[in-house]
């Protein structure tokens, strides 16, 4: 594989015609003298703009990884599924380059562009999150199976193998309105405004290039012992998260996360999978269920966290302990007993949600946006067959919506989202 980063700008060499464009017309040195290279670089469909790390709240562009994976997970999230509707390769890349500067200027707590002095025009931001910090905004970037099945965009040739539409699994009753999509954008922060904003102002700059398929809004809440985030819970009161892997591990995100060379199609090297799955949860059947039942279908104590029989969260949950009658004492069909089965591991950033209430049986329309992150879609879809039919807690949840997006690596500085690909 190449490892060699993207050239930056400033390395890229500029065509005798383009030079002689510029020179001939006396632009290249007005340009420079007036305003910077910057001029130049956006003319060329290049904007240098770069992480502010002065600023507070902030987290980087920039990186080996892109943002909002191994990113301590935040408050909020703005998720949203994309169709493309540009005709052309040439088009897409550089609807990408257009959006790589929006995105780092608003994760510095920027508007896009500087405010307008025309009262007479259009603002390009749309403002309402002047005044807000950056708040920890993190945006990730991924494509779906069906952007390499667009011909004009003629990119079939370099879509991934493994990049296929999830299987249909037991009990899912899925809705069209919240499952796929050519290319998805998370937007994770801890003020909800402003994770919302950074999508509206991107699909916004897209306007008559993209279109919205769905989205979903979420939340996190943390408690907070000794000055350290805890686990945070589900609309079950569950801790969701627990087992985690180590994000501060290499070797592990290696091994559950980050694609290495040889694994996947070069461009996909340093990424990751991401799916998104929209899980109803039928919380008036839930309230109704005693608390011993509640934690027998998870197999954990709700209060603590702990394995069914232990005291801490972290406690080894040794499936194959019994009691004096020789019966499991985690149960066989519960959620994590079944999850345990296999070996496979992936990396869990998710959030609850409420959308008002189902307008078919007029109870809360709430339960929890899945979202993981694995170097292999084969990661979840093995997890997800163990749990089949059996778990137990299948009869308070139902599967809506299902999704899986392939996560560029990190985006270099001097480079664009996606320009792997593009390049590939």
């Amino acid at each position: 594989m190449d490892t060699k980063q993207p050239d930056s700008f400033f390395k890229k060499k500029i065509s005798r015609r383009k030079m002689l464009k510029y020179s001939g017309a006396g632009i290249l040195g007005v340009v420079i003298g007036a305003t910077g290279l910057g001029s130049i670089a956006n003319t060329l469909g290049y904007s240098i703009v770069e992480d502010d790390m002065t600023v507070t709240d902030k987290i980087p562009f920039f990186g080996k990884s892109q943002s909002g994976i191994k990113t301590e997970v935040q408050k909020h999230i703005y998720f949203a599924s994309i169709n493309v509707i540009v005709q052309s390769k040439t088009e897409l890349e550089q609807l990408f380059k257009e959006w790589t500067p929006l995105a780092v200027r608003m994760m510095n707590g920027q508007q896009i562009e500087e405010p307008a002095t025309n009262a007479y025009i259009a603002a390009k931001d749309t403002g309402e999150a002047v005044g807000l910090s950056a708040s920890n905004l993190s945006l990730t970037f991924g494509v779906g199976p069906s952007l390499f099945r667009k011909s004009e965009l003629g990119l079939e040739r370099v879509k991934p193998k493994e990049l296929e539409k999830l299987p249909h699994f037991p009990k899912d009753q899925l809705d069209d309105s919240y499952s796929d999509g050519d290319l998805c954008i998370q937007a994770c922060a801890d003020d909800p405004q402003v994770a919302f904003h950074a999508v509206r102002n991107l699909i916004r700059a897209a306007s008559g290039k993209v279109t919205l398929k769905w989205t979903q809004a979420g939340f996190n809440s943390f408690p907070v012992n000794n000055n350290k985030k805890q686990t945070p819970r589900n609309l079950f009161a569950f801790k969701d998260g627990t087992g985690n892997p180590n994000v501060k591990n290499t070797s592990e995100m290696k091994d559950i996360v980050w694609i290495q060379p040889g694994e996947s199609v070069p461009w996909m090297v340093g990424g990751t999978y991401l799916v998104a799955r929209r899980i109803q949860m039928h919380l008036e059947t839930w309230d109704r269920t005693a608390l011993g039942e509640q934690e027998a279908t998870f197999g954990r104590h709700r209060d603590s966290g702990a394995p069914i029989g232990k005291t801490k969260e972290l406690d080894d949950m040794e499936l194959t302990r019994t009691d004096s009658a020789g019966k499991p004492i985690v149960p066989i069909t519960s959620h994590v007993h079944l999850a345990k089965q296999v070996k496979d591991r992936m990396l869990r950033r998710s959030f609850s949600y409420s959308s008002g209430i189902d307008p078919k049986t007029g109870v809360f329309d709430s339960g929890l946006l899945f979202i993981s992150f694995q170097k292999q879609p084969k990661q979840f879809i093995n997890i997800q067959n163990s749990l089949g039919r059996v778990d137990k807690l299948n009869e308070y949840i139902t599967h809506r919506g299902s999704a899986i997006f392939a996560c560029f690596p990190g985006i270099q500085k001097g480079s664009y989202i996606g320009e792997t690909l593009f390049k590939a």
